[in-house]
């Protein structure tokens, strides 16, 4: 037990390293894409969408492969990549971008799909909340110095640099990968065979409601978090608020929602596994689920309202609670229903598949309504959609489940 949590923390933090470039990208491209190399508008929502549908196809195929190599190896492969990706950032073009983007999608892959198959071995009903919500935690740190020290240091200096800082930092990861991961840790002792797979996981998807809601759950809050408030909070904020003036100072949107964005990472090495354990808890995860989702649709209701500065600033800090109560849960349920089934490693292949085919839909939903809408009706629709996520999550589904989950196994 001791040791699965080392570990879990260490590979934590290797994927933290990673996440600055990507992290920092978030809040300078929105404000900076002119001095990027960019020409439109359009071209910051495809930059910040690309590397999702990058791992739409690259997730079940690194999925397959970590099924055959040994974990240090495909960690090695995303360091690697992580490190090139964050320095072709110091770079200026549309296409250069696009290719480092694409990359960081093969990169991401290889971390959290290993990272799953690994917590899913080492974790079981009464610690897997805990341990998801560790990850969940730990790794963030990186999306916090990414977004607080970027989002600054591109004022104080430029994007290059600050990239060129980044590309180093997250090379440095191959120090703990080398020193601390066993290179006999597999993530996986089942081969499944060819051809299998795919017929198996239709069967169990449509029939099997928990896995379909699950997934379908996850896909919605990646698209609303990850995707869209992610990639337009600066422009949010450059738009509704401008240039904040307190104390005779000048806050400007890339620096804002860099502080807003971190305010979360903050607080998630110790808020994502308190959470985690309570969802481990004989009430499950269900009533905090429908609690949680319940309020996000009520703060995000609110968000394109012109309220006061400091009681907007309140319902992003709530927006930033919910992500990360929703982010271990769904991440954990997941794993609660790949370890109901016979293809536990295709099931959390599909939920990543899942949450980044929401993630990649967020920023071009997005940017495309801006376009032509005025904002308040996205986020509107947001809370719409998050009121019927409830409802569903609201009434139990357990007497279908075990019956599909018979039939499933009959037909195995």
């Amino acid at each position: 037990m001791r040791q699965n949590i080392i570990n879990v923390k260490i590979i934590s933090i290797i994927t933290a390293l990673a996440l600055l470039g990507d992290s920092m990208l978030y809040i300078v491209l929105p404000i900076y894409w002119k001095e990027m190399g960019l020409h439109s508008l359009w071209e910051v929502g495809i930059l910040l969408s690309v590397n999702r549908f990058v791992r739409l196809p690259m997730n079940p195929m690194i999925g397959w492969l970590y099924q055959r190599i040994h974990f240090r190896n495909g960690m090695t492969i995303a360091v690697l990549l992580a490190s090139l990706t964050t320095f072709l950032y110091s770079l200026e073009g549309f296409w250069l971008l696009f290719t480092a983007r694409c990359m960081w999608g093969i990169a991401w892959s290889f971390f959290r799909i290993g990272a799953f198959f690994f917590i899913m071995n080492v974790s079981n009903d009464g610690n897997r909340g805990r341990f998801m919500g560790t990850y969940n935690g730990l790794y963030r740190l990186g999306s916090l110095f990414g977004m607080l020290f970027g989002g600054v240091l591109a004022v104080l200096f430029n994007v290059s640099v600050v990239s060129i800082l980044f590309s180093i930092l997250s090379f440095t990861g191959l120090i703990f990968i080398f020193k601390y991961i066993d290179p006999s840790i597999k993530t996986s002792n089942h081969l499944p065979k060819s051809g299998h797979i795919t017929g198996h996981m239709k069967r169990l998807i449509w029939n099997n409601q928990h896995v379909f809601w699950t997934l379908t759950t996850g896909l919605v809050i990646a698209m609303i978090y990850q995707g869209l408030f992610t990639s337009t909070l600066s422009y949010l904020i450059h738009t509704l608020h401008g240039n904040v003036m307190y104390w005779g100072i000048s806050f400007g949107a890339a620096a804002i929602a860099g502080v807003i964005q971190a305010l979360r990472w903050s607080w998630e090495p110790w808020l994502a596994p308190w959470f985690g354990r309570k969802s481990d808890g004989p009430k499950g995860r269900q009533p905090l689920l429908v609690g949680t989702l319940i309020c996000s649709a009520l703060l995000f209701s609110l968000l394109p309202l012109q309220l006061h500065f400091i009681i907007w600033l309140i319902v992003l800090i709530g927006i930033q609670m919910t992500a990360t109560i929703l982010t271990t849960l769904i991440d954990a349920l997941a794993l609660d229903a790949a370890n109901q089934t016979t293809q536990r490693e295709s099931v959390v292949t599909f939920h990543s598949v899942a949450t980044d085919i929401g993630a990649a839909l967020g920023p071009l939903l997005g940017y495309f309504v801006y376009s032509y809408l005025d904002m308040k009706w996205i986020y509107w629709a947001v809370g719409f959609i998050l009121i019927l996520i409830t409802l569903r999550w609201m009434f139990p589904w357990k007497k279908q489940q075990n019956t599909s989950l018979s039939n499933q196994n009959v037909s195995n």
